[in-house]
Parts: structure tokens; sequence; C-alpha cells
């Protein structure tokens, strides 16, 4: 990543450089991402390739501009806090789902991110609805964040830490996070399942969603404009036409687009393709939208 690529990934979250790679800065870059960039699935649902290569991560998040799904925002975050001379390792997790079944093997990727002021952190700009700031990664107690309460939850066979992680939110596990550095490349198959299989919620629903300045949250699902106060009380209205819908994306998420996505899914086969090529993702009939969970 060069000086050029830094700066006009900082210009997009509407921060400065800053001079040392601490705890502090961290903080600010996590929120700022959180806020700037949005997780979002319009990738597979308007046929474009997604290709986990750090040049195309990077230009999809400062030169488009977009948002992406968790291994594009860890991916792109990952390569900013490195050039910016953070210790980052990519981490594979999987995420509970449905009555705690976990899902596949490099179902997301977060990061475990060191800084020069001595501290470990967990960060994840890329789980849809998680904790606004860093987690710190030493501590096994209670921490408070403005997204709810978290914890760090030893789940492997050794209790000092060096086993599996579960990242619980206000009780609840959302993922079992394991400790073993990953690259970016482990995370192809994965995110080629969660953009092609009719099994996964990215190809049964369209999602872009951001923290507000606020603290709250605006998520558009499909024609679906939902505001979450820092509260959490929602408000909720349909959008009837495609200017309107075009509209939101342009003026809430910053994200110009031709046309409206619509949910692509159904009858296709899954793509094949030949070895090292990337299928583009696309289908064959719409399916109708609904309000995905937290994911990749």
């Amino acid at each position: 990543m060069n000086s050029a690529q830094v700066d006009a990934y900082l210009f997009r979250l509407g921060v400065v450089r800053p001079p040392r790679p601490t705890g502090e800065a961290l903080r600010e870059l996590h929120l700022r991402h959180l806020r700037t960039v949005p997780f979002e699935n319009l990738s597979i649902h308007l046929g474009e390739e997604i290709v986990l290569e750090e040049k195309r991560l990077l230009d999809k998040v400062t030169g488009t501009p977009r948002g992406g799904f968790c291994y594009e925002l860890n991916g792109a975050f990952a390569a900013l806090l490195t050039a910016l001379g953070y210790e980052v390792e990519l981490l594979a997790a999987r995420v509970y789902g449905d009555e705690g079944r976990l899902g596949i093997p490099y179902d997301h990727l977060a990061l475990r991110v060191g800084t020069a002021d001595g501290g470990t952190w967990l960060a994840d700009v890329g789980f849809g609805a998680h904790s606004h700031y860093p987690l710190d990664w030493a501590e096994r107690g209670e921490q408070d964040d403005p997204a709810g309460r978290f914890r760090l939850v030893a789940a492997g066979p050794d209790a000092a830490g060096a086993g599996d992680l579960d990242v619980v939110r206000d009780g609840r596990p959302q993922y079992r996070l394991e400790t073993r550095t990953r690259v970016l490349g482990d995370f192809v198959a994965g995110a080629w399942w969660h953009s092609t299989s009719p099994l996964s919620h990215f190809t049964k629903s369209l999602v872009c969603s951001r923290v507000t300045e606020d603290g709250g949250r605006i998520t558009l699902g499909g024609r679906t404009l939902t505001t979450t106060a820092a509260d959490g009380s929602r408000d909720k209205r349909e959008l009837e036409s495609d200017e309107e819908v075009l509209g939101v994306y342009r003026e809430r998420f910053g994200i110009e687009l031709d046309r409206v996505p619509a949910v692509r899914n159904g009858d296709r086969a899954w793509p094949a393709t030949a070895p090292g090529r990337r299928p583009r993702l696309a289908g064959d009939r719409a399916w109708p939208a609904t309000q995905p969970g937290p994911g990749p």
C-alpha cells in the first residue's frame, strides 16, 4: 500500500494520519470506518466480481467508493493499519447461527492488532452490528461499548487463552475466533460460498448499513430503510420508487449506483471456474429481499 493510497483511505474516513500507531488512534480509525464505509453485499446482486486481493479491495473502498462484507472491509482495513505501522494479523472465525450452530470454516475475517503503546486489540469493522471500538484482546471480563457489553471468552482446551475465543455480545455468542494467523487468500473459499450458495443469507437478501454520528445505525435492506437511534428505538419506512432508493444509497451511504440492485438467487448453478479464477457473481431470477442478521 503506497502513500497515495493511505492518504486516499484516510481522506474517506475523514481523519488525519496518526503520528504513531497507538491504541487511541486505532479507536478513532475503527469508529470512523464504521461511520463512513458501509457494510454491504451489493456486489453479489449487481453481478460484480469479488476478489480478495489488496489492490482490488483498496480500489473498491477508496476509488468507487463502496463498502463490502467482512472479507473486504477487514481485508482493506488490515492493509491500512499495516501501512500506518500497526502489527496486524488476520484471524478466521465461525459465526453462531440459529440454535447456536457454528457456520462454515472461514465464515468471518477479523483482525488482531498490536499497537506501539503495548496493547493488543480485536478490531472488526466487517460484522454488521458489532462493537464501535476495538476490544482489548487480553481482557476476559466485560467490556462496555456503545453497541453493548462484550466479552472474549476462552472456548478451546487451554484456559490460558491459547485456544479459540468466543466473542460474546450482551450475553450472546457472536462468533468463535481462531487464534492462528491466516493470510487473505485463505478466505477465498468462504467468500465464494457466501457469495454464491443459496444457503448463504447474503445471496437471499440485500443490505447496506453503517453506524451514524449519534451512535445509532442506518440500514437499507432491500427497499426498507431502518433508522435505529442510540437508545435502540427504530423507525422503518418503505421506499416506493427506484429514484428514492438510489437517492438513499447516494445521500446516506455515499454510494453512487446507476440501477437499483435486486436480490438474485434461485435456480442458478454454482459457477464453475478454471483454477485461479474468481467467479463473477450473478444469478438468474429475483428473490424477495429480507432483512439479514450480522455476518461476515
